[in-house]
Formats: structure tokens, C-alpha cells, sequence
């Protein structure tokens, strides 16, 4: 009777909220007439060029758009598989813009990276650069002060939030629960687009927000994430799906949203003074700040460390969803990038190598890989993906747990779950946090490096959430850990993707997901290394069958386990088919197929290194409970 209380107060809050939800007219103009008389229309340059900052990555994307024919497209590609070079690239195309610079994201954070990337747009602006941001509402821009100055810091600046709300920036819980209950497809269709677009020449997409554990700026827990650098033809599709995004009806001007109308509306006296409106940033760690900035200007680091891995090639496309995906089932473009990255996975004749932070597959998905399966030479599919002492989103692991046989028997997966410490993401990434803060021991910066190269989302609306509460299940050992992000796919080491896309019936039915095709071998055995690295047994644990300690009852579990699997509630069975294995000392790495595999592996237990804790517990639950609900996490 008590739920029935609760729903009915929901949807009783939700009814009001509607209700009030448009602003008039009227209301609109009294925002914009105050965004008028106090928004700062000076420019700090004269010239021509907006005084743009020498960019050799902006040169060589001129170049390529140049040298582009329709029959012969050119475009330079760039793997920015290390934090440090994906935050510095950012920074110089952002100098170098001469006309303008569009942004799209998922998330949008208010710490030292947040601040960062702000400021610099704010300054792009300033010189006479045309500055557009879309960001996602529900887990971006979350300080109705901060929209307040964003809405007047310029006139050459401009921030939309994509599907708000109730029509507002901000959602409180009772809101975000009214949303689900009024209002579900809409409420739940996210932008998890991810694009920096300058000059509509050069653009980064791939799986990175604007928050720190994006550039292993967080003190505690990173993400292992990876985008593209494409500059030439590409970039025109990238223009294209901007501009339908930035004129959808769901992307939303901050004076038409209703807590931030009357903040505009209600301000005591407008402050006209550029440097009150925008005060300089106040960074947590701001030698690692310098840093970087320093570095965005120096030609030799970004000779060294970006253009030195560059590749020229000819065919590399750029797919995007329709916006509000959701609202247009029957278009064939709506779900264009979704159905253009399944096309190609069932495609494949010798290997697929997957890497998503989210282990659970779509209908679709499933079906594509049951049909490879069924081949009479099925590829061979690699999966990298996330344990549970890695990911923080521990209800989405639980559903992944839950199919780890059907996994392994259906589909042929060879899973590999990182590690919370892995060697790898650490050295890779390790310089990016110098002067991180206390109790990191990291080494001392070079003054020019040249690395080789490197070897978390969709943000769920449960089990993983915006700032520094989101954090993973407690761990048995110390220490600062990893969580996978990247999405990426090789394909036969014809040609690979990286994007947004999770694979996952988020990312298939709900989110509008964005990334790269690149048709190249030399670009596709780049990003197999890259994500071959994080599966290595110093990185990663092996998922592979249990051995059957006792033979009868070691088979009566396992039928009990598919019984249970089986049903979408009251999956119960602690004891699954598979968990979870390590390398043993002196042994040499094999797959789990291999007859010597279990002689070289041992057994570390289906959830290695996590706590007993409540997300322990939740995990078990979640997975017993909770398969009806896995298209929302």
C-alpha cells in the first residue's frame, strides 16, 4: 500500500510540473532583454584570424579538406589513446579556431578539467570565435549560477542543454523520479554524443566528458578511455549532425529553461564587468593546469606526441543517431550509427575484438553474434570490458555476470575483465597526473617525451552517477584503480570504430551515440594493440568455466545455475558456470579453449579483489531481481 502512496505522489508531482513547464513568451524576452544589457560584446583582437595560436594539427586538417575530392576523400586520423594527448590536442585546436569551435557532450563537470576546457572556449569567444555548446542536461551544468554567466559571458557564446527536465537545468531527486514516472521514453533518451568540432575542419569524438577521472585527473579512480583526431572530409559530417542536434526542438536555450529564466529575470542588478561575469578559474591543482597549457603551445611535444602517430587515409566515416531517436522507430536514419556498427560486426570473417565498459548485450547484438557462432569457421571474439572491482556502474556488471555462460557457449566470447590496478593504464597514464595531489608516486616529467602507443558512461540513470559520489564497490587491496570506458571495435584488421557506443540496449534503443569508422590496416593494428594491452594477465582476469571439484554435484549446480539464469526473476544460484582466473608464475598466457589452460590458471573467485559491502550485496541482488530493467541501466 505504501508504493502505491509513493505513485501516486509521483505522479500527482509530475502532473504539477507539467503543468507549469513552458515558460511564455513573455517570460522569454524578460531573460533576454537582461542577457542583452549585461553580455560583453568586446573583442580582445582585430585581426582577421581572431589572433588564433599556431595549430599544426588545424594545418594538416586544412591540408586534407583541401587535397579532398568527392571520388578521393583525405583525411588525417589520430589515435588519442592517452589522456594526456586527447587534453592537450583539445586545447590546441581550441587556440587555433579562427572562425568557430562546436561542442557536444554527455557530461560537463565543474572540476580543474570542467573549468579548464570552459575557460578556454570562454577565451575563444572572446578573440571573435564563434563558440557553441550542447551538453547533455541531466548530468551536465548543474549550478544555476554558473548557466546565469555562461548565458551573458559573451555574444559569440552560446550553451543549449539537450532534453531538460521539466524544462529546467536542474533535476532534484523527486523531479528525477517524477520524470521516469510521467514521462519514460523521453525522460530516458539521452545525448551521449561526444564531438569537438573546429572550424569545421578537425574534430575529436570517442568516449571522453569534461570531468577529471576523463584525463586521469582524479586523485582516486580514472577511466581508460580513447578518441579519434579525424581532420579533412570527415569533418563535413561531423558539421552536418552538429547542426541537426544544435536546431532539434529538445536542444534548449538557457533563457527558455525555467530555473534559469528566473535566476536571469529575478538577479538583483546585472553586472556589466567582463571579469565579473567570468572570473579567472580557481584549479585544485594548477601546476598540472600550466602544464598542459604549456604543452598545447609547444610544436615540438605535439610533433612528438600527436602528429608523429598520424595517419593519412582515405575512407573514414562519421555516423550519428537522429536526435530524439526514440520518438522516430520507423526512420532508417534514426539509429544510423547503431545499425552501421552491427552491419559491420556481422561482417566479419576472422575476428571481431570488442572493448566496452558495459558487458550487456542488445537483442540485436545477441543475435549477430549467434549467427557468427553458428558459422562453420566462426570468428574469434575478443571482449575487454570491466570486472567489478573496476567499473562503477555495479548494476550494470550484475547483468553482465548473470549471461557470463551464455557468453562464453552462445556467442564464443573470450572475456577479459580488468583489473582495479592494472599495470598497464597505470604507466601509460601515470604522467598526466604529476602533481596530482598527495600520496602518488609518479615520476618526474620529461621535458619532451615520445611514447610508443598506449594501450567510465554510459552514464545509466542507476548505478553510477555525476561527481565524485560515483565511485566503485571497496576493495580488499589500496590504491588509486581503473575503470574501462573506451568503446571501440577491430573488425578483421580491416577497419575499426571508436565512439560512444556501449553495445548495450542503452546505446542501441535510447541514447543518440556517435564515432568513427576508419577503412585502414595500418589504423585498425593501432587500436588492436591498443585494446590488446589491457587484456594481457597483468591487466586483466580471464573469465573461463568453472572446474568441477566434485563431478556429480559439480553438475547438478550447473544445471540448477541454468534453471536459474534462465528466469528474468528469483535468480538465486549463487554458483555460476564461469568465474573468474589468473596466470599462474612461469606460465605462458593461452586462451581458455587451450587443453593446458586450466593447468596454468587458477581460480580467483567471481568477484576478485571487491570488499563485502553493500554493492557486493546489490550486485547479487540486481542480478537475481533485476533482468527486466537492463534496457534502463
Amino acid at each position: 500500500m505504501r508504493l502505491y502512496r509513493i505513485l501516486a505522489l509521483l505522479l500527482a508531482a509530475s502532473m504539477l510540473l507539467l503543468t507549469g513547464c513552458s515558460l511564455s513568451q513573455a517570460q522569454i524576452r524578460r531573460a533576454d532583454t537582461v542577457v542583452a544589457a549585461s553580455t560583453d560584446h568586446t573583442l580582445s583582437c582585430q585581426r582577421d584570424d581572431h589572433c588564433a595560436a599556431p595549430s599544426p594539427l588545424l594545418d594538416a586538417a586544412a591540408q586534407a579538406m583541401t587535397e579532398s575530392t568527392d571520388e578521393q576523400p583525405v583525411n588525417m586520423v589520430t589515435l588519442l589513446g592517452d589522456s594526456e594527448d586527447a587534453l592537450v590536442a583539445r586545447l590546441n585546436l581550441i587556440r587555433g579556431a579562427r572562425q568557430s569551435i562546436d561542442v557536444q557532450t554527455y557530461i560537463w563537470d565543474q572540476d580543474d578539467a570542467g573549468q579548464l576546457f570552459l575557460d578556454e572556449l570562454v577565451q575563444a569567444a572572446r578573440r571573435g570565435v564563434k563558440v557553441r555548446i550542447l551538453a547533455d542536461q541531466l548530468f551536465s551544468f548543474g549550478d544555476l549560477n554558473l548557466l546565469n554567466r555562461l548565458a551573458r559571458v559573451h555574444s559569440g557564446f552560446e550553451v543549449r542543454l539537450y532534453n531538460p527536465t521539466f524544462h529546467k537545468a536542474q533535476t532534484p531527486p523527486l523531479e528525477f523520479a517524477a520524470g521516469i514516472v510521467c514521462c519514460f521514453m523521453k525522460f530516458n533518451q539521452r545525448m551521449h554524443n561526444k564531438l569537438l568540432l573546429v572550424d569545421g575542419n578537425i574534430g575529436i569524438t570517442g568516449g571522453r566528458n569534461y570531468q577529471d577521472r576523463y584525463f586521469d585527473w582524479d586523485e582516486e579512480y580514472d577511466y581508460v578511455d580513447r578518441d579519434v583526431m579525424v581532420g579533412g572530409a570527415a569533418a563535413k559530417a561531423m558539421a552536418h549532425s552538429f547542426e541537426l542536434f544544435w536546431n532539434h526542438k529538445r536542444s534548449t536555450p538557457l533563457t527558455h529553461l525555467r530555473d534559469v529564466n528566473r535566476s536571469l529575470v529575478n538577479a538583483p542588478e546585472p553586472r556589466t564587468s567582463p571579469s565579473a561575469i567570468w572570473p579567472a578559474p580557481h584549479y585544485a591543482h594548477p601546476s598540472r593546469v600550466a602544464r598542459v597549457q604549456d604543452e598545447a603551445g609547444d610544436a615540438n611535444w605535439l610533433a612528438d606526441n600527436l602528429l608523429a602517430d598520424s595517419l593519412r587515409t582515405s575512407k573514414v566515416e562519421y555516423f550519428s543517431d537522429l536526435p530524439a531517436k526514440t520518438e522516430q522507430p520507423q526512420k532508417r536514419n534514426a539509429r544510423e550509427f547503431t545499425a552501421r556498427v552491427m552491419r559491420l560486426v556481422g561482417q566479419a570473417q576472422h575476428e571481431v575484438l570488442l572493448q566496452t565498459p558495459y558487458l550487456v548485450m542488445s537483442r540485436r547484438a545477441q543475435n549477430i553474434f549467434k549467427r557468427l557462432r553458428k558459422r562453420d569457421a566462426p570468428p574469434r571474439i575478443i571482449v575487454s570490458t570491466n570486472s567489478l572491482a573496476s567499473t562503477d556502474a555495479f548494476a550494470v556488471y550484475a547483468l553482465s555476470y548473470k549471461h557470463r555462460k551464455r557468453y562464453l557457449n552462445s556467442y564464443g566470447f573470450e572475456i577479459y575483465e580488468l583489473k582495479p590496478h592494472a599495470p598497464g593504464p597505470a604507466e601509460d597514464n601515470a604522467y598526466a597526473s604529476e602533481d596530482g595531489g598527495p600520496g602518488l608516486d609518479l615520476p618526474s616529467a620529461p621535458t619532451n617525451r615520445r611514447r610508443p602507443i598506449a594501450n567510465t558512461e554510459t552514464r545509466s540513470l542507476f548505478g553510477s552517477r555525476r561527481g565524485r559520489g560515483s565511485r566503485p564497490a571497496p576493495l580488499i587491496s589500496a590504491g588509486r584503480r581503473f575503470g574501462l570506458h573506451a568503446k571501440s571495435i577491430v573488425v578483421d584488421d580491416n577497419f575499426a570504430m571508436v565512439g560512444s557506443h556501449n553495445f548495450d540496449p542503452r546505446s542501441d534503443h535510447y541514447n543518440t551515440e556517435a564515432g568513427v569508422i576508419v577503412y585502414d590496416r595500418e589504423f585498425a593494428e593501432q587500436l588492436r594493440q591498443n585494446i590488446m594491452r589491457d587484456t594481457q594477465p597483468e591487466n586483466a582476469w580471464v573469465i573461463a568455466p568453472r572446474k568441477p571439484s566434485i563431478p556429480v554435484l559439480g553438475n547438478i549446480s550447473e544445471v540448477i545455475a541454468d534453471i536459474s539464469e534462465s528466469l528474468p526473476v528469483f535468480d538465486l544460484w549463487p554458483y555460476r558456470y564461469a568465474t573468474s582466473y589468473d596466470l599462474k608464475a612461469g606460465c605462458t598466457p593461452m586462451r581458455p579453449s587451450d587443453p593446458a589452460f586450466f593447468s596454468c590458471y587458477t581460480p580467483v573467485g567471481d568477484f576478485p579483489d571487491v570488499a563485502l559491502s553493500p554493492k557486493l550485496i546489490y550486485t547479487r541482488l540486481i542480478t537475481a531481481f533485476g533482468a527486466g530493467v537492463k534496457g534502463i541501466l
